[in-house]
C-alpha cells in the first residue's frame, strides 16, 4: 500500500469535492484526511487529500481531468521524505535548528548537503554527518558565483532549496531556476522593513513588536509569497542588537513551522499569496 497526496486546485464549480472522492472511490482509495477552502473573490478552489491504497497515477489523473472544469491544476505527490539543500552565511541558529530537527526526526526530511559563501558554519555541519560546501564570492562576479552555487545544488537534486540566513540577493535567472521550490526567511514581519538590516529600522522606528516571516523567493525582494509568519514584544529598552538577539528564536520557529507545512504538502502557491491547510 502506497500513501500518496492529491492537490487540486482549479475554479470553483459545483460538487467538486463529491466529484473528486467518487474518482478516489473508484480506484479504491481509501480517504485518510481532506481539506479543502474555496477563495470567494477568485472563485477558486482548493483541496488536499491524502490517499492511500494502490495507485495508477496515469489513469486516475485521467480520471480526475475529465471531471474537473477547465483551466485545473493537479498534482499527486508522494506523502515520502523529501530532500533538502541549505544555504547559509554566518548565523548558526536557523541552520542548527533544522539540523537538530532532522536528526532527531523531528522533521522528516533528508538534509543533502548545506552550501555557504562563508566557511564559518563547517564545523557545525560536519557534526551531523552532513557535506558543506563554501563557494567563496571573492574574485567572481555575481552571475559566476550562482552558476557555481547552482552546479552544487543541482548535484543533490533537492525537492527544495532552504535560504536559512543566507544573506545574498539572488540573481532573477537564479530565482528563475528554483521557482516555487525555494524558501527564505526573513527577519522582520512582512512587509514591514524590507531588504538590509529590518531590526536597525525597526528600533528607529520605534516598535512594539518584531518577527519573522518565511516566504518563498521570488524577483521582488522580500515580497514571494508568505507561508508562514510570528511575533514577539519589544519596548524601548531595546536596543537594534538586542531586538536582533529576540528575534532569533522566532526566526527559526517561523522558518522550521512553514518547512514542516511545505515537506507535508500543505501549501498552495496562489498568485502572490499562499493558501495553507494546518
Amino acid at each position: 500500500m502506497e500513501k500518496k497526496i492529491l492537490l487540486t486546485d482549479c475554479p470553483d464549480d459545483k460538487g467538486l469535492i463529491a466529484k473528486i472522492t467518487n474518482i478516489c472511490y473508484k480506484h479504491q482509495l481509501n480517504i485518510i484526511r481532506n481539506h479543502e477552502f474555496v477563495d470567494r473573490q477568485q472563485g477558486r478552489f482548493f483541496m488536499r487529500t491524502v490517499l492511500e491504497g494502490i495507485f495508477n497515477d496515469i489513469i486516475f489523473l485521467e480520471d480526475l481531468d475529465m471531471a474537473l472544469p477547465q483551466g485545473a491544476e493537479r498534482q499527486l505527490v508522494s506523502a515520502g521524505r523529501k530532500r533538502l539543500v541549505l544555504m547559509v552565511t554566518r548565523e548558526p541558529h536557523c541552520l542548527g535548528d533544522i539540523l537538530m530537527k532532522g536528526y532527531s526526526g523531528a522533521m522528516d526530511v533528508e538534509i543533502a548537503a548545506v552550501i555557504s559563501n562563508h566557511p564559518d558554519l563547517a564545523g557545525l555541519v560536519q557534526k551531523f554527518d552532513i557535506p558543506f560546501h563554501c563557494v567563496p564570492t571573492e574574485e567572481l562576479a555575481r552571475c559566476e558565483h550562482e552558476q557555481q552555487v547552482a552546479a552544487v545544488v543541482d548535484e543533490y537534486r533537492p525537492d527544495y532549496l532552504v535560504l536559512a540566513k543566507y544573506m545574498r540577493i539572488l540573481t532573477p535567472a537564479f530565482v528563475t531556476r528554483y521557482s516555487g521550490r525555494m524558501i527564505n526567511i526573513h527577519h522582520s514581519f512582512l512587509p514591514a522593513f524590507i531588504g538590509a538590516r529590518p531590526y536597525q529600522q525597526a528600533y528607529e522606528r520605534g516598535v512594539k513588536i518584531i518577527g519573522a516571516t518565511a516566504h518563498f523567493v521570488t524577483d521582488h525582494l522580500d515580497e514571494g509569497p508568505i507561508i508562514e509568519q510570528d511575533v514577539i514584544h519589544v519596548d524601548h529598552a531595546h536596543s537594534a542588537a538586542s531586538m536582533a538577539e529576540a528575534g532569533r528564536d522566532v526566526e527559526k520557529l517561523v522558518l522550521s513551522r512553514a518547512l514542516l507545512m511545505v515537506l507535508q504538502e500543505r501549501v498552495f502557491i496562489h498568485g502572490n499569496k499562499t493558501v495553507v491547510f494546518k
